[in-house]
């Protein structure tokens, strides 16, 4: 895959949540006037299952696709069909990730550019340090071991990719950002004994943002909340985008966006926040975690 336009940050974000807010649109539109997906995949001269991607936001949008969909379902009004047919061509900005097109799942990109346009992030992580609080080491370490026969330049490139994302973290814009982190997690060892080390470092200095809080779920507390596995929950600047829950698989993943299915980690998540020792307790295990290392 070549190269992407240069875009900005936000920008490149933006396109992936605009691409999910028109294609919702679209959905009210088509179902308010009892249309099924089928009729409208053959106004536009595609299948029922194109009419479901692009209402979940999946694909990108031809100008063409969108004035027909929107004359199929009686959009007459000029202004609401430029306001729509805007959000098409916004979202089909490419995303800065996309230059990682070749070492990039493209079912993980759909992620990044909701992660780099979310306002509030919050993760529960078990297996490893989550990718936005990976240091460079560790993150190569994390990115050896998952992917052994892969070449020394696509590791790298993989690492980069991580950096890049942690960019947000410390933008102008930055998102609130909740982790709670299993201490399996956090004894896991990644790479040598001075990577585990400076890797629980900054875990601490990273706890200490204004706009971050982490939290560690010790193994005394037992059982948990967090029983199902690793996910993240994604809170958008927009009110026509309901929050996300992302579950990340081996070889693809899952956005939840129902609000009965996002309500159930959303109980989750506030049970692991309530249960996990808070900030600065949490900054006290890993300095008690630091000095068995």
């Amino acid at each position: 895959m070549g190269r992407a336009v240069p875009v900005s940050a936000g920008e490149s974000s933006g396109s992936v949540v605009r691409r999910i807010l028109l294609g919702s649109q679209l959905r009210r539109l088509r179902e308010s006037r009892g249309i099924t997906r089928e009729a409208a995949g053959y106004s536009i001269r595609a299948s029922e299952s194109k009419i479901s991607r692009m209402e979940l936001g999946r694909v990108s949008f031809k100008a063409r696709d969108v004035e027909d969909l929107l004359t199929l379902y009686g959009v007459t009004d000029e202004v609401e069909r430029e306001s729509l047919l805007g959000l098409a061509r916004e979202a089909n900005v490419a995303g800065w990730w996309h230059s990682y097109g070749d070492v990039l799942p493209g079912w993980f990109q759909t992620y990044i550019g909701l992660e780099g346009a979310a306002s509030l992030i919050r993760i529960y992580e078990v297996q490893f340090v989550h990718g936005l609080l990976q240091t460079e080491a560790y993150a190569h370490a994390v990115v050896s071991r998952g992917m052994p026969g892969a070449s020394a330049a696509e590791v790298d490139r993989r690492v980069a990719l991580r950096l890049e994302r942690q960019k947000a973290l410390v933008s102008e814009r930055a998102p609130r950002f909740h982790a709670v982190l299993d201490e399996a997690a956090l004894r896991r060892p990644y790479g040598e004994r001075n990577v585990m080390r400076a890797q629980l470092r900054h875990l601490i200095d990273m706890s200490e943002q204004p706009n971050i809080t982490l939290q560690v779920m010790p193994f005394s507390f037992g059982g948990h909340a967090g029983e199902s596995g690793a996910f993240t929950m994604l809170r958008f600047p927009e009110s026509d985008l309901s929050d996300i829950v992302y579950l990340e698989q081996l070889t693809s993943a899952l956005y939840l966006d129902k609000p009965e299915e996002v309500s159930l980690y959303e109980k989750a998540m506030e049970r692991l926040h309530d249960d996990s020792p808070g900030p600065e307790e949490s900054r006290d295990v890993l300095r008690g975690l630091l000095q068995l290392t």
